[in-house]
């Protein structure tokens, strides 16, 4: 399938889900089956906390610091903020083309939404957060999420993965969103992964901001592919464009489509 019509099809998507946003948005191998326990106790179900960094107002900068300065503080702290996992993302572009709506996600994984709250508690975790305005200066939203099936530890390939994020919005009526997504959405796209290319998916469905509050989005869902070239194939495929087609039925809130790159 020609990728003129790829992005033809995606543009109908998005223009769908915008048309169903509200309008005062707030900063607001695996298989793609979401196995949460709705009554599983909160010492049992790993949790992450992801960060999404919007567009720097110079990435090189930002680039520099983050990899000299910042990330070092992190992996420093990790003992004691006891983060179990770090997975990082540096965005690319939308999958239709535009510049990405955020330029880079970090996220760190606990074994629980205790431990989780007990490390950004911490003096470690301080150090941290009090070092992101040295570099973030197109600012962030951190949220607090649930992992919604298994994800696994990153590639140990020598090329990075590639990644389709999906960044949900908050939907108008959660309740359907969820029936929807479990029922009908998430069925296709594991009976798509084979034709599509992926070689597993990553649910998450935040729960808080680091305040307690109403998280900016709702869920993200992470597609994993070998590599771009393999992306950009399978995005081209029928079976990607009849999962591209169903987002308009559930995202009620929009959402972001975004293109990656694992980076170490």
């Amino acid at each position: 399938m020609p990728l003129y019509f790829c992005k033809w099809v995606w543009l109908s998507v998005l223009a769908l889900a915008a048309a169903c946003s509200r309008p005062d948005d707030r900063a607001a191998g695996t298989r793609a089956v979401d196995t949460t326990r709705a009554t599983a106790p909160a010492d049992t179900i790993p949790a992450l906390l992801t960060v999404l960094y919007n567009q720097p107002q110079d990435t090189a900068a930002f680039e520099q610091y983050y990899r000299t300065t910042h990330l070092p503080l992190v992996v420093a702290n990790r003992k004691e903020i006891g983060f179990t996992r770090a997975d990082l993302t540096k965005f690319i572009r939308t999958v239709d083309g535009k510049k990405p709506t955020y330029y880079r996600q970090a996220e760190l994984y606990f074994d629980s939404l205790d431990e989780l709250k007990k490390g950004i508690a911490s003096p470690g975790f301080k150090k941290v957060t009090d070092d992101l305005s040295n570099f973030a200066t197109g600012g962030l939203t951190g949220m607090i999420g649930t992992l919604s099936n298994t994800h696994d530890g990153g590639s140990q390939a020598k090329t990075p993965a590639a990644i389709v994020t999906m960044i949900y919005k908050n939907p108008k009526d959660s309740a359907a969103f969820e029936k929807y997504y479990s029922e009908i959405h998430l069925p296709l796209v594991a009976a798509s992964q084979r034709a599509i290319g992926f070689k597993r998916a990553e649910l998450t469905k935040f729960v808080s901001d680091l305040e307690g509050g109403r998280p900016a989005r709702y869920r993200q869902a992470e597609l994993y592919f070998s590599s771009l070239d393999a992306l950009k194939k399978g995005l081209e495929t029928p079976a990607f464009q009849k999962v591209a087609a169903d987002l308009g039925k559930f995202a009620s809130g929009g959402l972001h489509a975004l293109i990656g790159v694992e980076t170490r």
